[in-house]
């Protein structure tokens, strides 16, 4: 309903102004053509003027001529090609006069008589120039008056018709027929003005009383529909909005109000669900404090387990470095390398005590704070002695370990001697145990340097056993995790190797990457800072030790 009045009512406002536009239009081309003929108009009065003050000035030449007093041929001929200039100018004006007068009948008997002298002005142009070619000074002895009278009688006469007449009726006329347009554009002009005037008051006068009409129209099923809207704003869902009309105000009410109903039934559902979930988080929260209650007990014998463990670990350790040291402080005993293999024996031995501290330091969650005294010192000492252990492990294997020897140069680094002896050794031994037997193991150093200008030396582990799936590469520094494979091909371990060497790594200030491509073989890289300065050679020979 109300959209049909809209659409009425905004067609009688486009009519309106449809018609206004026209009648705009009509009257501006109006005013228009009445400008440009006055324009006209008052272009033939000018170049009347001129044509009648150039002849004068052409008649005052003549006389200078006849009196022999100085006159110049060459101003006589501008006089003539002005003359004629304008006369061609009046012709033309005179034919777009005929043409925007085409139908008004005195405009039509005036064209009439401006052609007509204006052939008679052209005419009597040709005239003149003849005569002025021929004029020569007057001798002395002759007949001044004839002459003259014979001068004047050109300039005033041609076709036996009086040239200052038809001049002074040409302006005399000109002069009407501009009046005549002025008045004329004036009129259309007020004409405009009375009209726009006109249809912009009814265009108003319309719209006010469309406007008046809409606001009352809409009043009271808006009042009744912001009713609505501020019951249901308030959550007062039995509101009822009036919907007795047939319009769409009455049919938008109808919808809200089976909305208001379907609310009201979402709400008694909402609160019978709402008492049902907290019933049940009730008994899911007696629950899971017991079950906190549970886990905390839990937590407390285990880490009492952990803490005898320890205990009873260290001790017999502690015994193994005593009696190796002992060992080495006796001068009776066998030779070189029976005193090696007691020394390799307190390293191990302190080693494993090292590697107690740190189980028991994760199962804390304090891995990320191990203590460590950092000082300078040459990566190629702690590196050496965890290879030196690694290569029982291969022996024990039947797995050779390739490495670097010779004079690789001193590369100096800010680290913990034994953390960074147990670092290599967590890397190496993971590469042996998953290694094939008869295959071998490479160790390869090298310096580098990033974009940043940060120097970094590197150690490559290049194994050729199992490798590692794509899938499980992200889990390999998880505490606990072992792969598949893994679990197949060692069935002992407790997968907490590569977590603490990733976390050795890092209180280094260095990272752990590993690559396995194609699942044949991995390749750890282990990246630590180099202290500015302290890099001697970045050599990297490679030996082949093999245990048969």
């Amino acid at each position: 309903m109300f959209s049909k009045r809209l659409t009425l009512a905004f067609g009688i406002l486009a009519i309106i102004a449809l018609c206004q536009g026209t009648v705009a239009w009509w009257a501006i081309d109006s005013a228009s053509n009445n400008v440009i003929r006055g324009r006209v108009a008052s272009d033939m009065l000018s170049g009347f003027i001129e044509l009648s003050a150039t002849k004068q000035r052409l008649r005052t030449w003549l006389s200078q001529a006849l009196l022999d007093a100085g006159a110049d041929p060459q101003q006589r001929d501008g006089y003539q090609k002005d003359m004629a200039a304008t006369l061609a100018r009046i012709e033309a004006l005179a034919d777009t006069s005929a043409e925007l007068n085409a139908n008004q009948f005195p405009q039509n008997s005036e064209h009439k008589l401006r052609k007509e002298a204006l052939r008679v002005l052209r005419v009597s142009l040709e005239e003149l120039k003849s005569a002025m070619a021929s004029a020569r000074a007057i001798p002395a002895n002759s007949d001044a008056k004839a002459a003259w009278t014979e001068i004047t009688r050109v300039f005033n006469l041609s076709q036996g018709l009086d040239l200052r007449t038809l001049l002074a009726d040409s302006i005399a006329r000109e002069r009407i027929a501009v009046e005549r347009e002025r008045a004329a554009a004036d009129k259309s002009l007020r004409l405009v003005r009375g009209l726009a005037f006109g249809a912009t008051l009814a265009l108003a006068l319309a719209a006010m009383l469309l406007a008046a009409y809409f606001v009352r129209a809409l009043h009271r099923p808006l009042r009744e529909l912001t009713a609505g809207a501020q019951a249901l704003q308030r959550g007062d869902l039995d509101h009822h909005i009036p919907d007795g009309r047939d319009d769409e105000f009455a049919r938008f009410a109808t919808n809200v109000n089976a909305m208001a109903v379907e609310l009201a039934q979402h709400r008694q559902i909402e609160t019978a669900t709402r008492q049902r979930l907290e019933g049940l988080v009730a008994v899911r929260t007696s629950e899971l404090e017991q079950a906190l209650q549970t886990l905390q007990q839990l937590d407390i014998r285990r880490r009492k387990l952990f803490a005898d463990i320890s205990h009873e670990l260290r001790t017999p350790t502690t015994a193994i470095r005593g009696e190796a040291e002992i060992a080495l402080r006796g001068g009776e005993k066998p030779g070189s390398e029976y005193r090696a293999s007691l020394r390799r024996i307190v390293e191990t031995a302190a080693q494993l005590g090292i590697v107690i501290d740190d189980l028991l330091t994760m199962a804390r969650s304090d891995i990320d704070t191990l203590a460590l005294n950092r000082i300078p010192l040459d990566v190629q000492e702690p590196l050496r002695d965890a290879i030196d252990q690694a290569q029982s492990l291969g022996h024990q294997r039947n797995v050779r370990i390739e490495s670097p020897h010779g004079d690789t140069g001193e590369v100096r680094l800010l680290a913990d001697s034994q953390r960074l002896r147990q670092l290599f050794t967590l890397l190496l031994d993971n590469a042996v145990r998953y290694s094939h037997p008869d295959s071998f193991v490479q160790a390869r150093t090298r310096v580098v340097s990033d974009p940043e200008t940060s120097t970094w030396w590197e150690l490559q582990i290049a194994d050729h056993g199992i490798g590692i799936p794509a899938e499980e590469m992200p889990h390999v520094f998880k505490r606990n995790f072992r792969g598949d494979r893994a679990q197949l091909h060692q069935s002992n371990g407790n997968g907490l190797g590569l977590s603490i060497a990733a976390s050795l790594a890092r209180a280094h200030g260095g990272s752990i990457v590993f690559e396995s491509p194609d699942s044949s073989g991995t390749t750890v890289t282990l990246r630590l800072p180099v202290l500015p300065g302290a890099m001697q050679s970045t050599a990297s020979p490679i030996y082949e030790h093999t245990y048969s």
